[in-house]
């Protein structure tokens, strides 16, 4: 290989694909990869769907043990983002609808870091009180928007295609549509006098 080429990194779907090939082909090791790789969308695709924190761990945890399961189902190892995307929806629905929904102020595990014991402590609190005014005014957004951009926002380098195959949309609309959510947000951060403080 010419050193001068740098090789173009594998898009999720693909690291994705190439694990769960593995793993069905007996490398067992290769679903932790699988599991590391698309956890964080799989959780914010359960928060999307309004379920509470600890709700949407189980839902992911049920996916994943009904994805080794039902490995053998999927005949396409590129499905397998979408068929992940696919149950956690459907089983976040489930719950939700069962009556474990839960609509907490605050989203654990997002903001990594905020709230250290080194930093001042009315910085700290105006930083809760600002995440705490962004993550009500993203509930308030239509679900279409609430679910892109929790899934979207989360990713190093959203995949547009596993995107549109796992949210149900042309690849051409989740730009303009995730420009568009955005603007929405940002008006209804902006007309409220607590977020310009």
């Amino acid at each position: 290989m010419d050193p001068a080429v740098t090789p173009t990194p594998l898009s999720m779907v693909a690291r994705a694909a190439a694990a769960f090939a593995a793993y069905r082909d007996g490398d067992v090791a290769r679903m932790s990869e699988l599991v590391e790789l698309l956890t964080p969308i799989l959780w914010h695709t359960a928060r999307a769907q309004r379920a509470a924190a600890a709700t949407a761990e189980d839902v992911v945890q049920t996916a994943w043990l009904q994805l080794v399961d039902r490995a053998h189902t999927i005949e396409d190892a590129q499905a397998v983002v979408k068929w992940l995307m696919t149950t956690v929806r459907r089983e976040a629905w489930r719950q939700v609808r069962q009556g474990y929904r839960d609509e907490p102020v605050e989203d654990v595990g997002v903001w990594e870091g905020a709230g250290s014991t080194d930093d001042d402590p009315a910085e700290v609190s105006l930083l809760e009180e600002r995440r705490q005014l962004l993550w009500t005014h993203l509930r308030a957004l239509p679900e279409r928007c609430r679910e892109l951009l929790r899934v979207i926002a989360f990713l190093d380098r959203p995949d547009y295609a596993a995107l549109g195959q796992a949210l149900a949309m042309p690849i051409g609309s989740i730009g303009p549509t995730r420009g568009r959510c955005l603007q929405r947000l940002r008006t209804a951060l902006l007309a409220d006098s607590r977020w310009s403080v």
